[in-house]
């Protein structure tokens, strides 16, 4: 077993180290309830110098807390320093839910939610006329959206005129989901399709992240599913990386 390196630990208060599946450690803030996960040595590097921040947008019972936390756990087996945290509020099921993730290339210090996000995820399309699910994302931001139809069909033709075409996406990730897994959850799909639309992590890591996150047989059923989604998202045209 390789010796995991916790870089953050002696700096992030009430924080207590918890060992998961080796090598990924976590920083569990036992005040915020902020899950935070600290990388290898040797990272990938995207380029740029900012921090890269993602907000997903879903409803109780989607699995939209663990959609963060699986993301972290990627980006930190990518080497990056990464963050996850649910808003605070209702969780019952089909109640809107927020979850919030954080990567960059050194130590996040930051406990606020993403106010101004690089990325959107939104795994219920019905929340897109019910909440302004678009507030504050940053003029080259990407949006994945889970659904069959285009943003023209989905009412959002003057979203496609203020943010650069290769950064939006849709997927039909619940289809995906239930063809996998047997169950309308399409934050693994998602996750997945972010991994292709932006090369923020790699598909081995999310495929990682995921049995970290499941049992044995629910975990297989899932990386089909996440290998299915990348799959759907790198064909589309005029993929364009982001950078962190």
């Amino acid at each position: 077993m390789r010796p995991a390196i916790v870089r953050a630990a002696l700096l992030l208060p009430n924080v207590k180290v918890a060992p998961c599946m080796a090598p990924t450690i976590r920083l569990i803030d036992a005040v915020h309830g902020i899950v935070g996960v600290s990388g290898w040595l040797g990272s990938i590097s995207f380029g740029g110098g900012a921090m890269f921040q993602i907000r997903i947008h879903g409803r109780g019972g989607q699995g939209v807390v663990s959609a963060a936390e699986m993301l972290s756990i990627a980006a930190f087996l990518d080497g990056e320093w990464a963050q996850a945290f649910p808003s605070f509020g209702s969780e019952r099921t089909g109640a809107p839910v927020v979850a919030f993730c954080r990567i960059d290339k050194k130590e996040i210090r930051s406990r606020e939610p993403v106010m101004k996000p690089d990325a959107l995820i939104i795994q219920d399309p019905t929340l897109l006329h019910q909440i302004d699910v678009f507030a504050g994302l940053v003029s080259t931001g990407y949006v994945l959206i889970n659904s069959s139809s285009s943003f023209e069909e989905l009412g959002l033709a003057s979203v496609t005129e203020r943010f650069p075409p290769a950064h939006l996406c849709t997927m039909p990730a619940t289809e995906i989901a239930m063809r996998h897994v047997g169950r309308p959850v399409p934050n693994v799909p998602l996750l997945a399709g972010f991994a292709a639309i932006t090369g923020l992590v790699r598909l081995e890591s999310i495929h990682a992240a995921i049995r970290e996150k499941f049992n044995p047989r629910i975990a297989e059923a899932n990386i089909a599913a996440a290998s299915d989604a990348f799959a759907t998202a790198r064909s589309m045209a005029a993929l364009q990386p982001a950078e962190i």
